[in-house]
């Protein structure tokens, strides 16, 4: 099934003043132990940009929309002119509790989150930026007069100040059964599988107009990883190697059900070649468990040969996939890209394969044959639905 390229639509984010707001690609290095494909663009939760438009919203006296990079957001009507240089804080900051940010509590403010047994805290308290939607309009992130700095901050258009006003990353707690007995961190010769948000690449799309790409469901579920090098077995989650023979850890559960171990030496005893898996882990006490399962399940979206550090091209992938006897995330089939940022939102939004009651987190959009792009590294990116957003106040 190919996708149509859809028709533009504007989306949003909320301001200062309204707190309501075949082969693979090879790598010409393996003495590095490392996948290039980490490397790219690093998340600036806050940062000095500038307003690209300013648009009026239909029956709204007293507020408007602004463009950033390729976000929206909603702000009091007045307040901006295009050209002004702004500072933006993403989707998912959390701000500090600062006087200049109290306007926000009623609506933002998130408690810390503490260990039961300790009191240590697991996630900072703050006033977390999340998708909202005002008068029809879908605002993702919130804009700050360049005041806001403090002195010696830079100033400059695309500047990070992230660290300049202590902001963090708003991170759910894990699961309970998703910790457990720790190896030590998420290994280096592995890439981490975040993926860059469509609305910061606006030239990357410009530069890759008229190329294929596969498209592929965003599932809202943990990330995992599993792997055999040689003699060494591991299962990963985001940032940590967990010991996998924790009974008490699900992801290390799941992976002794799945008898990944198993599968994996046995394709490296036929194939020669050491391989990493990754990919979501979705089920009860996961993210809500939107889904309705009731077991937990693996979607693979990534197989790594770890001998010649490459990921394996799309078709090749699948084919591995099966091989293993595993699944995929859901394929939702190609398209060529000649897309706005706004379109790509558009395609995000849909129901979920998985459970049709349901709005899909998302998009993800790579090329059928692995590619580098010089600002993000490898070529892959995501679009994410922002009804989804709003209705799980993501």
């Amino acid at each position: 099934m190919n996708l149509p390229h859809g028709s533009a639509v504007l989306y949003g984010p909320a301001s200062y003043a309204v707190p309501t707001v075949g082969p693979g690609l090879a790598f010409s290095a393996p003495r590095l132990k490392r996948f290039p494909v980490e490397e790219g663009i690093v998340r600036k939760l806050a940062s000095v940009q500038r307003i690209a438009a300013v648009e009026p919203i239909p029956d709204a006296d007293a507020i408007e929309k602004v463009r950033v990079l390729g976000w929206s957001v909603v702000v009091k009507k007045g307040d901006f002119r295009p050209g002004d240089a702004v500072v933006y804080c993403e989707i998912d900051s959390l701000l500090p509790e600062r006087p200049e940010f109290e306007f926000l509590r009623k609506n933002c403010w998130r408690p810390p989150v503490l260990q039961p047994d300790t009191g240590q805290v697991i996630v900072p308290g703050g006033f977390r930026i999340k998708t909202v939607r005002l008068r029809g309009q879908f605002s993702q992130g919130i804009c700050f007069p360049l005041d806001l700095l403090p002195a010696g901050a830079s100033r400059e258009e695309g500047a990070d100040v992230t660290d300049a006003l202590a902001i963090a990353k708003y991170e759910p707690p894990v699961p309970t059964d998703m910790n457990g007995r720790v190896r030590g961190p998420f290994p280096g010769f592995l890439p981490k599988t975040d993926e860059t948000r469509v609305q910061v690449l606006v030239g990357v799309l410009e530069r890759h107009k008229g190329k294929t790409f596969y498209v592929t469901e965003k599932e809202d579920g943990t990330s995992f990883t599993a792997f055999v090098r040689g003699d060494d077995y591991g299962v990963c989650g985001r940032t940590q190697r967990f010991d996998e023979t924790d009974e008490g850890n699900s992801l290390c559960r799941l992976a002794k059900r799945l008898a990944l171990e198993e599968k994996l030496r046995a394709a490296r005893a036929r194939l020669g070649k050491d391989l990493a898996l990754q990919g979501e882990v979705i089920g009860p006490g996961v993210q809500k468990n939107k889904y309705a399962l009731r077991e937990h399940r693996l979607r693979l979206f990534n197989v790594l040969d770890l001998g010649t550090y490459r990921l394996l091209d799309h078709a090749e992938m699948l084919r591995c996939v099966a091989d293993l006897g595993l699944e995929t995330v859901p394929q939702l089939g190609t398209l060529v890209l000649n897309h706005t940022v706004d379109q790509l939102v558009e395609l995000s939004m849909g129901t979920s394969v998985l459970n049709p009651r349901i709005q899909r987190e998302g998009i993800v959009l790579r090329t059928p044959t692995e590619e580098q792009d010089p600002d993000i590294g490898r070529l892959s990116f995501k679009a994410i639905n922002p009804k989804f957003l709003v209705k799980y106040e993501e």
